[in-house]
């Protein structure tokens, strides 16, 4: 008896465009514990990602004290701090996330703001 070789699934198509990531921005906020300051943190990074980039963007809130290694890998040396993981470049907020001006200027978001002549 004539064995048939086992037939494949086609193959995607070279020419089909690689699956990119949406334009989000991709935010980290690390924080120590469940304290007022933390809470503090949480409140102002969600308040400022909602203003300035309206539902496109992930926040990812992460506990220190509950995911140590996640801080050692982001080589986290103090809380809060706020990275922008997404777009490069990777940029490191450290403090209380008040000043919204700073937060713009330290996370190098003013690139993105267009000017018109």
């Amino acid at each position: 008896m004539k064995r048939h070789p086992r037939t494949r699934p086609p193959r995607a198509s070279t020419t089909a465009k690689p699956h990119r990531r949406a334009d989000k921005y991709v935010l980290r906020l690390y924080v120590a514990g469940a304290t007022a300051r933390s809470q503090q943190a949480i409140l102002r990074a969600r308040e400022f990602c909602e203003s300035q980039f309206k539902g496109a963007y992930t926040l990812d809130i992460i506990d220190i004290y509950q995911q140590p290694i996640l801080a050692r890998n982001g080589q986290i040396l103090a809380t809060p701090t706020l990275v922008k993981e997404y777009p490069r470049p990777v940029r490191q907020l450290i403090g209380n996330l008040t000043n919204t001006a700073g937060l713009i200027i330290g996370l190098d978001l003013n690139r993105r703001i267009k000017t018109t002549p």
